[in-house]
């Protein structure tokens, strides 16, 4: 019984890796880098496909520099490209106790650990405390106030108003030179200036300066109706006229460093590029079958629109069909984060080893300021032959030794398994051929005439015409490979058969033809371009004439589904 139950926990934790494993991936960031004394900061604590039931975390370490005013919980789910993406965010309110940086040391959330952050906490502004005999007055601050053309800063509005407010408007920043885009919803929260507490809206813009210089940014104006609570007309709509301005800034925009190059800018904070899909140890890639990889170009500063189209370069053995992109654009807190994907379906031409060559990406970094490189590594995989090809292969260097002797490096190392094993299929294919002969011979009479159930070249390429009327770019290829086979019996696929061609419109609408199986692409109206290429045939390489005669079929013929 304890046997049964230690294999059944074992089984168990099996079953939970997975989600143990995504409940690790945990985030946590603030809403603000920078807060001045008395104010209050938001701590996001996000948990990527989080389960049901998820508890607060314990908040017991940041107790030390912190008053937590309040805490929420918030769960979004999304779906792309089939794909859903569950988010639990925990929320708390924090105001801090003393002026210094301020950690906020790793938490325990969901079974994982957040990266720890900094705070920094300022005295009050005396120019702020000097205006708090106000009711209404405003702020306005730009961050990095340096930087590069293409660069996204932050530019944030705080509006404090002591009283109550109806009818407010508060004016958007206009620029020339600048693209401008507002960042998420307005924030609300309590700050204390000069001992007096007043509400704050805080409304953020995102700034990519498009030209070098030196680049103003006018003073932000706010126009409302105040209420005094006081007043007993409040209560029948009076109200008395406000208004307040932000001061204006100045950023200073540096152009593209002289010496960068033809590659393209990308000044980010933070910049990845990832390739997912490499097959496992116990994973088979052959020759004709498509290997997909996904690259992934993530950075923090960039919208997608100014990350460069992804690509592969072109591989030496294996034909390359993009699918189509997946790009987007989220916001983190008051930094863009742009997203560029791509699908690529590899279908390898041949047997041996596949090179992915490395893939580099330049990029500078806005915080070091200095450039980096980021880089996918470069990647082998081992290409196996088609399935059913292995035999015919294999048996190549015993009918080349009948001719000219093969050089010694070519020879297998002694002690391999693979000529017993060529032998042993060929074999078993021999005992197989005389067992449906003798049954065969039992169950036909000697008089009966033996009818074959070969299929001529000319079903076949009929067969094909009618394939070709439809839309299945999958069962036009089956029709095309069928025909080829009738005629050549050791084409093993569409590879295949476009190097045995020497016709270069049938190569191209072979190219066109696995574009549309394994690269995603739209089937264009009908087959009629297939139809046109293979009318009068197929134009055999004359290198292949003579080996038409002595062609074998394959033990295991590979067959496109």
């Amino acid at each position: 019984m304890t046997v049964r139950r230690l294999i059944i926990g074992w089984w168990l934790l099996l079953l939970m890796a997975p989600a143990l494993a995504q409940a690790t991936d945990v985030q946590a960031t603030l809403d603000r880098n920078s807060v001045q004394l008395g104010e209050t900061v938001t701590l996001n604590l996000r948990v990527q496909n989080a389960g049901g039931g998820m508890a607060m975390p314990d908040l017991s370490a940041l107790s030390q520099d912190f008053s937590i005013l309040g805490t929420s919980q918030n769960s979004s789910l999304s779906v792309v490209n089939g794909a859903a993406t569950s988010t639990l965010t925990f929320g708390v309110a924090l105001r801090p106790k003393h002026v210094g940086t301020l950690q906020i040391p790793p938490l325990g959330v969901a079974g994982g650990l957040t990266q720890p952050l900094q705070l920094q906490v300022s005295a009050p502004d005396p120019t702020a405390a000097a205006a708090t005999n106000q009711n209404v007055f405003m702020e306005a601050q730009v961050d990095p106030q340096r930087g590069y053309v293409g660069q996204q800063l932050s530019y944030v509005v705080r509006l404090y108003y002591a009283t109550s407010i109806s009818n407010g408007a508060l004016s958007a920043p206009q620029l020339d030179g600048v693209e401008v885009s507002r960042m998420g919803d307005d924030l609300n929260y309590d700050a204390e200036r000069g001992g007096r507490t007043y509400h704050v809206l805080e409304r953020r813009y995102a700034l990519i300066p498009q030209r070098a210089g030196r680049i103003e940014i006018p003073a932000a104006d706010f126009q409302g109706e105040a209420i005094d609570p006081n007043d007993p007309n409040s209560f029948f709509g009076s109200s008395t006229p406000v208004a307040a301005s932000a001061p204006a800034v100045s950023i200073d925009v540096q152009a593209t460093p002289a010496d960068w190059g033809k590659s393209a800018w990308l000044p980010a904070r933070q910049l990845s590029l990832d390739m997912d899909g490499w097959p496992g140890a116990q994973d088979q890639v052959r020759v004709g079958q498509p290997l997909n990889l996904t690259m992934t170009l993530q950075a923090t500063g960039l919208a997608f629109e100014s990350l460069p189209a992804l690509s592969l370069p072109p591989l030496d053995g294996a034909k390359t069909y993009p699918d189509k992109p997946v790009t987007g654009t989220r916001q983190d807190g008051q930094w863009l984060v742009g997203r560029r994907q791509q699908t690529f379906a590899i279908v390898p031409e041949r047997a041996g080893t596949l090179t992915i060559p490395a893939t580099t990406l330049k990029w500078w970094n806005v915080l070091t300021d200095r450039v980096e490189v980021a880089q996918i590594p470069a990647h082998d995989v081992t290409v196996l032959p088609a399935v059913g090809a292995a035999a015919v292969q294999t048996s190549i260097p015993d009918t080349a030794s009948t001719g000219n002797a093969a050089p010694a490096s070519n020879a297998p190392p002694s002690g391999t398994p693979w000529r017993w094993i060529a032998l042993g299929s060929v074999g078993l294919w021999l005992l197989s051929v005389l067992v449906w002969w003798w049954r065969r011979r039992r169950r036909v009479p000697s008089t009966t005439v033996q009818v074959t159930a070969t299929i001529s070249p000319r079903q076949c390429q009929l067969s094909f015409l009618a394939a070709a009327r439809g839309n299945d770019a999958m069962a036009l290829a089956h029709s095309l490979l069928k025909w080829a086979r009738a005629e050549r019996p050791a084409i093993q696929h569409l590879g295949e058969l476009a190097a045995a061609l020497d016709d270069a419109a049938q190569r191209e609408a072979i190219a066109a033809l696995q574009r549309r199986c394994y690269g995603g692409a739209p089937m264009a109206g009908d087959g009629t371009g297939l139809v046109a290429a293979f009318k009068r045939g197929f134009v055999w390489r004359a290198a292949d004439a003579g080996d038409e005669a002595s062609a074998l079929p394959p033990l295991y013929p590979f067959k496109l589904h």
